[in-house]
């Protein structure tokens, strides 16, 4: 979108509104709000880190919104311009659950192949579980990230090759109530 201005060109009003679930005077009001927060018409990583640890003040975020930015990020520019954050937002917020779950296993395929390993899906739940109230009692077998995730892994990896395709995540995510359940979080906040 170029440099920030201080209004959304028509033509970008009719873009966002084909890539968005937002319309015209939504995208004005989250554009403005956006430019107050970010004058440059750029989020950081650490602005959006900061913006992180003021939702989770109990654990530990970094690691988390890292990801999430690195999610939002779709251009690897190191920074969140006003389009990605809005189309994100969108996503999150009023998508459908297959937009929800593909945005989802976006952020766990960490190296881009089309599939989740693993190491992969440690990763982001160790720093799910950092991030989480520390006070949180889990059940047994998913009182380490390490369980949690072999838990997963037996849910979803139907063919046992050790990785998890976008097929196998958006099925094994339906017979998940937890995952349903955080997929569905932002639903009607926006």
């Amino acid at each position: 979108m170029g440099k920030a201005a201080s209004k959304l060109s028509k033509d970008d009003i009719s873009a966002l509104k084909k890539s968005t679930y937002f319309d015209r005077r939504e995208l004005q009001t989250w554009y403005k709000g956006f430019l107050r927060d970010c004058p440059s018409g750029q989020l950081s990583k650490e602005e959006f880190t900061k913006i992180y640890k003021q939702f989770f003040p109990f654990g530990e975020p970094n690691d988390f919104s890292n990801y999430v930015f690195n999610n939002f990020d779709t251009d690897h520019s190191g920074y969140i311009d006003f389009k990605e954050f809005i189309v994100a937002i969108s996503t999150t917020s009023r998508g459908s659950l297959e937009e929800k779950l593909v945005w989802a296993f976006k952020m766990y395929d960490l190296n881009e192949d089309g599939k989740i390993s693993f190491d992969e899906m440690l990763a982001i739940v160790k720093a799910i579980y950092k991030m989480s109230d520390p006070m949180v009692q889990l059940d047994d077998d998913e009182s380490t990230p390490e369980k949690r995730v072999q838990k997963i892994f037996t849910l979803m990896d139907k063919d046992k090759d050790g990785e998890i395709t976008l097929e196998e995540f958006k099925e094994g995510s339906k017979l998940d109530p937890s995952i349903l359940h955080a997929l569905k979080l932002y639903d009607g906040l926006v």
